[in-house]
């Protein structure tokens, strides 16, 4: 199967696609969105339906057993005066029984509804503290996210620099074989002709082994780099593909500033603005506390439906009446633990200023530094480059001088080392260079700028 070619982009690309935790923030993202919403909620009325059965062992009785035995006692007295008076008989027992029953009423099952609706007056400044704290948290979300992006960059630029590396550090250790085992054929010829040495042939033969080892530790190298790019990529680890940049034969390079502004870190580090927007919050818990210590008013407007109802005396079958009113709570004394409380919010909020502070120092530091490292790097990369053609020069005139017999193998199998080890010094000085380049763009905070 054919290998597939990847750039830097692409599998910055994939990184960014694929990786867990930027989905996680992601999501983040849209949960404290949805919260900002849950806030603005708080605004608006309450509108909220009840309902109960209920089941009582007993009705409910206005008069108790011995006033309807007074009552009935008191009625057949008078039914006797009366009788007398009237001179005829006067019966009030059926009164007695109609009063009695007209007391009491059947509330074994009673079913009931309630309508509620609440609407927020005045909280303390409770509701646009919590209002404005959801906004700064999904601010605060959205710079968590993308702080993450930029580390999800790094850690990928960094792989994919790391896989060129042992690619073409692999390419010059076969080159170097090949090299070695060609010297080796020579020697073994100029041994027969007594131009060289057994110990010349040692030299290579030794020199060969410790190229065939560094090869195979150059090719498992690279297949672990290879895993780790995939993984960080969410590819399958055991994809066969090939980087863009891994067969040139010089990486190029762009140096970078000798200066730059420091302010531009302070405008665009997302740690910096995580930081602000902390400092923001922990302000509007301030007056979150402080609303716990100060009077509310909320109105209230409720439609009440029962069976037996109210409005008939108990009648049995649904009936219903509304209520409004205004609910008003003060704390009057609570031995100063409101102050106590805000005090502990305002410590906090000095905290978040003070770490926001301290950061903005350490990035001004670390910003300097990825400049002077930037430099660094140009300046050994320069001294890379002209210590490859003199090695390059040397190698040159070692080989001419052993293939005519007037330089012994020892001096050239040194030529072939030094070639090797500025041909991969200059690999590494390039690679150093785009990778304090990426350093400083993420220390100014301008390393997404440009990726979509």
């Amino acid at each position: 199967m054919r290998a597939q070619t990847l750039s830097l982009e692409s599998c910055r690309r994939m990184a960014i696609a694929n990786n867990k935790s930027l989905l996680i923030s992601k999501e983040k993202i849209n949960s404290s969105a949805s919260q900002k919403q849950v806030a603005h909620t708080q605004y608006l009325p309450h509108v909220t339906v009840s309902g109960i059965y209920t089941r009582n062992q007993y009705g409910t009785h206005i008069m108790s057993d011995d006033d309807k035995a007074e009552l009935g006692t008191s009625l057949t007295s008078l039914s006797y005066l009366l009788s007398k008076m009237a001179g005829q008989t006067v019966d009030l027992s059926s009164l007695a029984s109609k009063m009695s029953k007209a007391t009491d009423f059947d509330t074994r099952n009673v079913f009931a509804g309630i309508l509620n609706v609440t609407q927020p007056i005045y909280m303390g400044g409770k509701i646009d503290a919590y209002n404005k704290i959801a906004e700064y948290a999904e601010q605060l979300a959205m710079q968590m996210h993308e702080e993450k992006n930029q580390d999800i960059i790094v850690s990928t630029d960094e792989a994919y620099w790391q896989v060129v590396s042992l690619a073409n550090k692999k390419k010059l250790a076969e080159g170097y074989l090949k090299l070695l085992q060609k010297m080796d054929s020579d020697t073994q010829k100029m041994i027969a002709q007594g131009v060289a040495t057994k110990a010349d042939g040692l030299s290579v033969a030794v020199k060969e082994n410790q190229a065939e080892m560094a090869l195979t530790k150059a090719e498992d190298g690279l297949d672990l780099c290879k895993m780790v790019l995939c993984q960080l990529c969410g590819i399958p680890i055991n994809t066969n593909y090939s980087l863009e940049d891994e067969n040139l034969e010089s990486l190029q390079v762009l140096s970078g500033p000798e200066t730059v502004d420091v302010q531009t870190a302070y405008a665009n580090r997302p740690e910096l603005k995580s930081l602000d927007i902390a400092t923001k919050i922990y302000k509007q818990k301030i007056n979150v506390t402080r609303a716990d210590y100060l009077p509310t008013v909320v109105a209230t407007g409720n439609y009440i439906v029962s069976n037996p109802n109210f409005k008939d005396g108990f009648e049995k079958k649904f009936a219903g009446m509304w209520n409004i009113g205004i609910m008003v709570k003060y704390p009057l004394w609570s031995w100063n633990e409101g102050q106590y409380k805000v005090n502990i919010a305002k410590s906090d909020a000095r905290i978040a200023q003070y770490q926001l502070d301290d950061a903005r120092e350490k990035v001004e530091l670390q910003v300097n530094q990825s400049v002077f490292k930037v430099n660094e790097a140009g300046k050994t990369l320069t001294m890379a480059n002209k210590n490859m053609e003199k090695a390059e020069e040397n190698l040159r005139s070692a080989t001419i001088g052993f293939n005519a017999g007037v330089i012994p193998a020892s001096t050239t199998l040194e030529a072939h080392t030094a070639w090797l080890q500025a041909r991969s010094e200059r690999i590494d000085a390039q690679i150093d260079v785009k990778l304090t380049n990426l350093y400083l763009q993420k220390s100014l905070g301008t390393l997404t700028n440009n990726i979509k």
